[in-house]
């Protein structure tokens, strides 16, 4: 549970930051598996960022019983999205962020609700928790957030390389009355964010990679009204906190192939504003 300060700042700014929310053998766990995995790489694709670079992700809707559905099934980050969103959250999806060194392209300015929108969600009333598996820096593309910038509504999206990105106008009159934070993270740190809070992030040309996993969730009362990209309620079976590093120790064989059975991987579709994920 989250004391009614951090609440408070968090409906005023947009963004709550944990620090250490995920121990260095939990997060030592999840990047050893992602980055092993071949059947997360199988399923990646990129994103041309129209500035030459491309970045690629993994995106998947069922939070399945491996060790990425461990993650965004423990009662640490559900019980701050319930918080947050004021009622039982449940899982929208979950991402993989491959923003791999000296190649890893920009994220344009974007609201996640400027596409979920399109998904037959009537509220923004999301939530993204996301993740670093890699010390994240202002040199390797970090995260940066215009702070209070979900209080200017949903902003119309257009293409930009092969992203969705914000009006570019309307940031920039945004981006003029408010703060731009590089939201610089240690593995292990976590970042929750409201869904129109405009977020961007620069290409990665360090020697260091940035990946991060991001878990989505939508309020139970919020889901769509039809059928769309990612699905309709359901309830979240909620693990304790201890149950990630217990998943390593009583089921190593289980790291092979984690969420195989379970995981409903998202499919890479021709580029339109409507159906790019991005982060």
């Amino acid at each position: 549970m989250i004391a009614d300060e951090k609440l408070k700042q968090f409906k005023h700014d947009g963004f709550l930051v944990f620090p250490k929310l995920f121990s260095t053998d939990e997060i030592d766990l999840l990047r050893e598996r992602a980055k092993s995995d071949h059947q997360m790489d199988q399923h990646a694709y990129g994103r041309g960022d129209g500035e030459g670079g491309n970045i690629r992700l993994s995106l998947w809707n069922q939070p399945g019983d491996g060790i990425y559905g461990t993650f965004a099934r423990s009662r640490r980050l559900v019980e701050v999205a319930e918080t947050l969103l004021g009622e039982e959250p449940y899982h929208y999806h979950s991402k993989m962020i491959m923003k791999d060194a000296k190649i890893g392209g920009a994220w344009a300015w974007h609201q996640d609700y400027g596409y979920w929108y399109q998904n037959a969600v009537l509220k923004p009333n999301l939530v993204s928790a996301f993740i670093a598996v890699d010390p994240s820096t202002k040199q390797n593309g970090c995260l940066q957030v215009i702070e209070r910038s979900h209080h200017y509504d949903r902003i119309e999206h257009v293409l930009t390389g092969e992203q969705a990105g914000a009006n570019l106008e309307r940031v920039a009159q945004i981006q003029r009355r408010e703060t731009l934070t590089y939201v610089e993270m240690e593995p292990g740190d976590v970042i929750f964010f409201h869904a129109n809070l405009l977020h961007r992030s620069d290409q990665n040309n360090s020697d260091k990679p940035r990946w991060s996993m991001i878990c989505c969730y939508n309020a139970k009362s919020n889901e769509p009204y039809e059928q769309s990209r990612h699905p309709f309620y359901s309830p979240i079976d909620v693990v304790e906190d201890d149950a990630i590093l217990k998943f390593s120790d009583s089921h190593p064989d289980r790291l092979m192939d984690g969420n195989s059975s379970s995981m409903a991987w998202h499919q890479s579709t021709s580029p339109s504003a409507a159906n790019l994920e991005l982060e």
